[in-house]
């Protein structure tokens, strides 16, 4: 830090010139590929609204180590940095200089510290976006190029120490879901004794019909009645109620079949499939459903609502829910098709075994995950603090 200290000392208030972006950059916008024809597997990734690729393709349409700005969707406003050569879709922003005494990799960090700004512009009811008025409007200070440079190296090198944790931990992680998953898989396999149950004979499985739908319209911000959606189940299995939206009494009363309570198990069936979380409190407000939402409410007192919940998390449920889902853009797995499913239910003594294991298991693996994240976090935070220091040049203005 010796010598990008002594490079700023030296320098005057006359050195720093503010431009807004337009003077010193062209943002392009990318072009649409129909989502039906991307690819799982291809050379080149897709980048469009969101924070990662949307799929992949054989052709590209821009050269790797560019600037790219979410356009449109819910991450618009999104800064990246593409290392490799990629198409550009609809939905995706370019950055391209047209000055010389710029250092690209400073203008990237000057976005990524304005990103927040550049979120927050984000107009329209339905899919939000961001007009290139709202980047162009934002004003760079430029110092001399090698200020720049020397800015520009400190902070790679933070953002290469926060890729490469990343990268590590990452790896941590996979390999503990991996092990998890497998002694999950082996206690189920060896169960003694167990007895291969129909879901229906155990369980009431119910969903909000076609009938009861929700509009988003009805959502409310605030009341006395939760409703519980895909988006607010957490990675741990459970529901974070501080996300859910409310509804009316109307809407609340209309089925008692999908009122949540204690011990509940839900399941995911639209979109993103199998997502579990189970209920181990009451909630603290009455709570009902969206349409995409299944509710198991174990009705035999055998069986312990906690091992149903580990089975749901289980490969053996994920393997079924691959099997007899569809839709081909949006998958669905339908009640028709979930109340096929049969489970092995062992004695009450060798469900407690399993549970108070995959138990302890569960929260090695959440204590895991929750240390990643925080190291994940303060190396971040890091990076921030470093960008915002190097990036205000107030000091400079009392020089000269």
């Amino acid at each position: 830090m010796s010598k990008i200290k002594e490079l700023i000392k030296n320098m005057n208030k006359s050195d720093i010139e503010y431009l807004y972006l337009d003077n010193i950059c062209t943002i392009k916008k990318g072009q649409q590929l129909n989502k039906k024809i991307l690819l799982k597997e291809a050379p080149y990734p897709v980048i469009n609204g969101g924070v990662s690729p949307s799929g992949y393709w054989n052709q590209y349409n821009f050269d790797e180590n560019m600037i790219t700005i979410s356009q449109g969707g819910a991450s618009a406003g999104f800064v990246n940095w593409q290392k490799t050569k990629f198409w550009a879709g609809a939905h995706c922003y370019v950055v391209e200089l047209k000055k010389d005494n710029i250092n690209y990799r400073y203008l990237y960090h000057f976005l990524k510290q304005n990103e927040k700004y550049l979120k927050n512009s984000q107009v329209g009811a339905g899919i939000p976006s961001i007009a290139q008025k709202s980047i162009y409007a934002l004003k760079i200070p430029v110092p001399p190029i090698k200020v720049q440079e020397e800015i520009s190296r400190i902070l790679d090198r933070f953002s290469e120490l926060e890729g490469k944790l990343e990268e590590k931990l990452s790896k941590e992680l996979a390999l503990q879901v991996i092990q998890y998953d497998y002694y999950k898989q082996f206690l189920f396999k060896k169960s003694n004794n167990a007895v291969t149950k129909h879901i229906t004979d155990i369980a009431l499985v119910k969903a909000r019909v076609g009938w009861q739908r929700l509009t988003r319209s009805e959502y409310l911000q605030k009341g006395d009645y939760y409703l519980i959606t895909g988006t607010d189940f957490t990675t741990d299995g459970k529901i974070d109620f501080n996300t859910c939206v409310y509804v009316s009494k109307e809407r609340y009363d209309m089925d008692e079949n999908i009122q949540v309570h204690k011990n509940d198990i839900l399941i995911t069936k639209d979109g993103t499939l199998g997502k579990v979380a189970i209920l181990e409190n009451e909630p603290g407000k009455l709570t009902t459903l969206n349409s995409g939402v299944f509710r198991i409410k174990i009705i035999d007192d055998k069986i312990i609502p906690r091992y149903i919940y580990h089975y749901f998390t289980s490969k053996y449920f994920k393997d079924f829910i691959e099997n007899v889902k569809t839709g081909s853009t949006i998958p669905h797995l339908t009640q028709q098709k979930l109340v096929t499913l049969n489970i092995p239910i062992p004695s009450l003594n060798e469900q407690k075994r399993i549970v108070n294991i995959l138990d302890k298991f569960e929260k090695l693996s959440n204590d895991i995950s929750e240390k990643i994240l925080d190291e994940k976090e303060l190396r971040k935070k890091q990076y921030e603090y470093y960008r915002n220091k190097l990036l205000d040049f107030k000091e400079v203005a009392v020089n000269g």
